[in-house]
């Protein structure tokens, strides 16, 4: 009753502090909606309790995500309910405790066999018996399953509650990372009460191997439950986890976390641990100089909001810390498009872009423009000397259109092709200030040197849909992002079977429609070889190619920002790993 009397309290003071009304839109608050009552007191003043604001509220604390998005909405939350058994820091993979060690070729957990197959007609593996069989190598994966861990009842976790997950996501939909992964996996097997095993389908040497581990629920709780109501259950938004926290409370607005007391990591370091959900980070932003907050995580500021941030920290009103993220803007060229399919339209589009003015202006200068599609820290990353970049030059886009016979015949300012005026249109997603701003400045920079761009802001459903201009590559420009994972991939995006078609049932992410038969045979390569120095040389000739031929241009990465209050330390923001993952490590004075 007392924990529930303080969660209360601190509810009712976050939410007249922020008033009743919810942005969207990003403006500031009011300064007598930011600061017309004190900050929540708590009424035991040894309780050590975080107060932490999110713009987000997840729909439920599953540790299975339908999409990207929605992991980066979640993650920070669910790291704590279910710490992930190979966690991602730096883009490198490393165990948190859940399992005992990563798996790798020299500890014997990841080992190779070679296996006969039968292949159709089409040299396809088949189940069916043929005349024609091959030998072809299969991996199996070891995990090794810490058989001191608990779940937040007392009940021992077990790998029989990973076999569950993994049975669960064969009978319903638990999000794209989990049927990918069932996409690569033959069987998924108990190996003894605190071990598993996953073996891959033959002829799956997929770099993502190691993440082939099902993340445990807890078998004692659903395994009676109707398997398609799990997601929707009050578990799904209420589950209970092995992890250092667990569910106190959690309401429309707000979530209660408390400690696990059965965790066998390191010591919860908070008494209790108070999320606000508040849709308008500037109130965030004013709940933590004011009190009301420890600290407000903040995916990509828009530039006021930025500035604002980078000015109170300079002046000590607050903590700032800014991170480049996973998620990384870029300008998709059509292929099929005649005029792009000049490279020198291409290139000189690329040097008439202001990049560097893009992430000062729009990024606080927190990021870095990108010179290919390999995020700076991921495996494949190249030497900048290696590979072709396209600075910030407008005469160079003026001597290339020039050459291209992109004249402006007329005298109006605008260049022409084929006698008429040339206009380029590029789509892009409603209802993001930042794709808007940097459409608005694409189309600035490219009017310089005389190229007309009508900008064209869709919603995201329209234009991520199967029948959306992306998959069936109507568009001319796009912009729009990805979310890299721990390692590059690419071969949805890059190799010639990814270009999105009638053939393929329009599925692929090779938007550009790029397919270069050397660079396909890198991305090949650098997607299926067990050999990180292999992979890294054939990353490199993939870049190599890809900028040189630039069927798409990276932008940047966006950034994530966490504002704390004076007395909040040992936060460290990471561009691959949800910001709560080092909380152990948090320290907090009154």
């Amino acid at each position: 009753m007392k924990r529930l009397i303080l969660l209360l309290t601190a509810l009712f003071a976050f939410t007249t502090l922020v008033g009743c009304e919810v942005r969207v839109d990003n403006t500031p608050a009011s300064p007598v909606e930011a600061t017309s009552l004190p900050p929540p007191t708590p009424t035991n003043i040894q309780e050590r309790v975080l107060r932490v604001g999110l713009v987000n509220e997840p729909s439920d604390l599953l540790p299975y995500h339908s999409t990207p998005a929605d992991e980066r909405i979640s993650a920070p939350l669910t790291e704590l309910l279910f710490p992930s058994p190979l966690l991602a820091v730096d883009f490198t993979l490393q165990t948190s405790g859940v399992l005992t060690r990563v798996p790798d070729f020299a500890n014997g957990d990841v080992v190779t066999t070679t296996v006969t197959v039968f292949r159709d007609e089409l040299g396809q593996i088949t189940d069916t018996p043929t005349e024609k069989t091959d030998e072809v190598t299969q991996i199996s994966v070891t995990f090794r399953w810490n058989p001191d861990l608990r779940w937040s009842d007392g009940t021992p976790v077990t790998a029989a509650d990973s076999v569950f997950a993994y049975e669960l996501a064969r009978r319903v939909d638990l999000g794209q990372a989990a049927n990918s992964r069932l996409a690569m996996i033959e069987r998924y097997e108990q190996v003894d009460e605190h071990t598993t095993r996953a073996v891959l389908r033959p002829d799956v040497t997929d770099p993502a191997y190691l993440t082939s581990f099902w993340v445990p629920l807890p078998r004692h709780l659903l395994a009676e439950m109707d398997p398609q109501q799990v997601t929707q259950s009050e578990f799904a938004r209420k589950p209970i986890g092995y992890g250092p926290y667990m569910i106190g409370a959690f309401e429309s607005g707000a979530l209660e976390l408390v400690p696990n007391p059965h965790y066998v990591g390191p010591a919860a370091p908070f008494e209790r641990i108070i999320v606000a959900f508040r849709k308008d980070p500037q109130q965030l932003v004013d709940l933590v100089r004011n009190g009301g907050l420890d600290l407000a995580f903040i995916e990509q500021p828009v530039p006021d909001l930025l500035a604002q941030l980078v000015q109170s920290a300079g002046q000590q009103e607050l903590q700032l810390s800014t991170s480049p993220n996973t998620i990384w803007e870029h300008l998709d060229f059509n292929l099929d498009v005649p005029l792009l399919q000049d490279i020198r339209v291409r290139r000189a589009i690329a040097h008439a872009i202001n990049r560097p003015q893009l992430v000062e202006q729009l990024l606080g200068g927190k990021s870095n423009v990108l010179e290919s599609w390999i995020l700076p820290g991921q495996l494949g990353y190249p030497p900048l000397d290696q590979i072709t970049r396209y600075p910030y030059d407008p005469d160079q886009a003026r001597r290339l259109l020039d050459e291209a016979n992109l004249l402006d015949s007329d005298g109006d300012g605008w260049r022409e092709h084929d006698g008429l005026p040339i206009l380029l249109s590029l789509v892009t997603s409603a209802n993001s200030p930042l794709r808007a701003a940097v459409a608005n400045q694409i189309a600035t920079d490219l009017a310089q040197v005389g190229l007309q761009v009508e900008v064209a802001q869709l919603p995201s459903t329209e234009l991520y849909s199967a029948e959306g201009p992306l998959y069936q590559r109507t568009f001319q420009l796009a912009l729009f992002g990805w979310i890299a994972g721990p390692h590059p991939r690419g071969w949805e995006l890059w190799s010639c079977a990814g270009v999105p078609s009638e053939a393929n049932n329009w599925t692929g992410n090779n938007f550009a429609g790029w397919c270069f038969f050397e660079a396909n045979e890198a991305i090949n390569t650098a997607t299926t070889s067990l050999d990180p120095e292999e992979q890294k040389a054939a990353y490199l000739r993939q870049q190599q190619l890809f900028t040189q031929e630039l069927p798409v241009l990276p932008l940047f990465q966006r950034i994530d920002a966490l504002v704390a209050r004076q007395g909040v330390a040992g936060w460290r923001l990471n561009p691959t790993a949800p910001f709560t993952w080092n909380m152990n490590e948090w320290q907090m004075e009154p």
